[in-house]
């Protein structure tokens, strides 16, 4: 993927290496720049929101230290002594040592 930057580098070459007596149109390379200004922001947004996500996620998993909770299949349960977010997602250490992943089908209590 081509960031801003490079997009404006290949712009001012195109400019510069394009034939004088056949000029591109100007409004084109400012609708190419308008066009790719929106993508830029839009990846921003997208980022920022991520990180939004990611906060509220460790907000969450905050509220769940101290709280009883039982694995979707089962196989434990117990307090929680603490919390882990990583990019597999949201795991609950128990005071017993069990790991529990926090999915859909965990009973909080």
């Amino acid at each position: 993927m081509v960031d801003y930057n490079s997009f404006l580098k290949l712009l001012v070459a195109q400019a510069q290496n394009q034939d004088p007596t056949n000029p591109q149109d100007s409004t084109q390379y400012l609708s190419q720049l308008a066009s790719f200004s929106a993508v830029e922001q839009q990846t921003q947004t997208n980022a920022k929101l991520d990180a939004l996500l990611s906060a509220s996620r460790l907000t969450q998993a905050d509220g769940l230290i101290g709280r009883h909770i039982a694995s979707a299949d089962g196989t434990a349960s117990g307090v929680v002594a603490s919390v882990t977010f990583s990019s597999s997602g949201l795991f609950a250490t128990l005071t017993n040592g069990a790991n529990v992943p926090i999915v859909d089908g965990v009973v909080l209590s």
